[in-house]
């Protein structure tokens, strides 16, 4: 349902915009894996390429009055399958939003790749357009776990990705690697990381497998590890990871030095995001202190149906969620945020959270730090509790 956003709430400025990033969703996969519950669809013989890449510039134009004279600082190309696109395509696409809004100088555009669809030429080709970052599907080398995960690709074939990514001039690059498969040991979890590790990315997303409604694997639910295993996993992985070099950042992200993600970085510290495509989201702030939440029409056809719009709705966030909206975010990263960035962000004075945040400092779970605004350990692990006491 889409809610009016005439009126912006009542005592909200915004002195200065967020950082603005740009979010576009290609929906189409080789296969729609069994524990998915992202907005994909399984691509036919042919992608309508150019006539999808026409409708997201449309898309785009019409979201122009929120960009506010600002530069987008990153681009991420998720799905689907972002890499089905030929190079001339996303080429086309990103010569086609510059026209309309300015790259800053050190723009991070990334691009979802399946190592299933690695073509060294391909990839060339996409480096070249100025495509700077790769985020590669692996989820698991292992051929039984992938088959029980219903990737297309075999553990060779994510091997040889790597290689592929950095000959083609992808110097920047994530592997998005699970644990927690279906009937996984510890062993057979640390094995797959340390392999991720030995092919060098200056990335990781690592991630449990988790059950969610709308899946295959919801209905027909695999037989996972124990929680001591799990348990057992999580920290003798993040106890690897921080060895070889790699720091947590955020629950699930770890990064060489000066390698964290950019664009998920601006989403956790409440930036704006445009996203264009089918099932894109986006948030949007303007300096009248609106904040709205936008979201687009799911269904490809519908998406390139002319007679229909791209937005199916948004929502106006009313000034008793932003704090929760916030914290839902900055409180994912290791660190936190500075304290001051919730009032730059939402334009609500920082004394609001006083009495959660005392009362979640007494809990143990939000750290003791005037200038920050940082989960503890603990509240790390059990940040949904953390959380609750932000609700209005």
């Amino acid at each position: 349902m889409t809610e009016s956003s005439s009126a912006p709430p009542p005592g909200l400025v915004l002195a200065v915009l967020p950082p603005l990033s740009l979010y576009i969703h290609i929906p189409w996969c080789v296969r729609k894996c069994p524990y998915c519950d992202f907005n994909s669809h399984q691509a036919g013989p042919t992608l309508p390429e150019a006539q999808y890449v026409d409708a997201l510039l449309a898309d785009l134009a019409l979201e122009m009055p929120a960009v506010q004279g600002r530069s987008i600082s990153s681009i991420f190309f998720g799905g689907g399958t972002p890499s089905l696109f030929s190079a001339a395509a996303l080429g086309r696409l990103l010569r086609g939003i510059e026209q309309r809004i300015p790259f800053a100088a050190d723009i991070e555009i990334t691009l979802e790749a399946n190592p299933g669809t690695f073509e060294q030429d391909k990839f060339k080709a996409y480096r070249q357009t100025g495509i700077n970052r790769l985020s590669i599907g692996v989820q698991s080398f292992q051929a039984q776990k992938l088959e029980k995960l219903g990737r297309i690709h075999n553990g060779d074939e994510a091997v040889r990705a790597a290689g592929m990514a950095r000959a083609a001039g992808f110097d920047n690059f994530n592997l998005d690697l699970m644990h927690g498969l279906p009937e996984q040991s510890l062993d057979e979890a640390l094995g797959d990381l340390r392999q991720a590790i030995d092919l060098g990315p200056t990335h990781l997303s690592w991630y449990q497998l988790t059950l969610e409604p709308n899946t295959v694997f919801w209905n027909q639910p695999p037989l996972l590890p124990e929680d001591d295993i799990l348990w057992d996993i999580q920290e003798a992985g993040q106890a690897l990871m921080a060895e070889q070099g790699y720091r947590q950042y955020e629950v699930s992200a770890y990064a060489q030095a000066e390698r964290a993600a950019r664009h998920n970085l601006n989403y956790w510290r409440f930036g704006d995001f445009i996203g264009i495509g089918a099932g894109a989201h986006g948030k949007l702030s303007f300096p009248d202190g609106r904040i709205l939440r936008t979201w687009k029409t799911r269904l490809p056809k519908d998406y390139l149906n002319p007679e229909k719009p791209y937005k199916a709705g948004e929502k106006l966030l009313p000034p008793d969620e932003l704090p929760f909206e916030f914290l839902m975010n900055a409180l994912r990263l290791t660190e936190g945020v500075e304290a001051e960035l919730f009032t730059q962000r939402t334009g609500l004075p920082l004394a609001q959270l006083a009495e959660a945040r005392r009362a979640a400092e007494q809990k143990g779970l939000l750290r003791v730090e005037p200038e920050r605004l940082a989960a503890t350990p603990q509240g790390q692990l059990f940040l949904n509790d953390l959380l609750q006491y932000f609700l209005n």
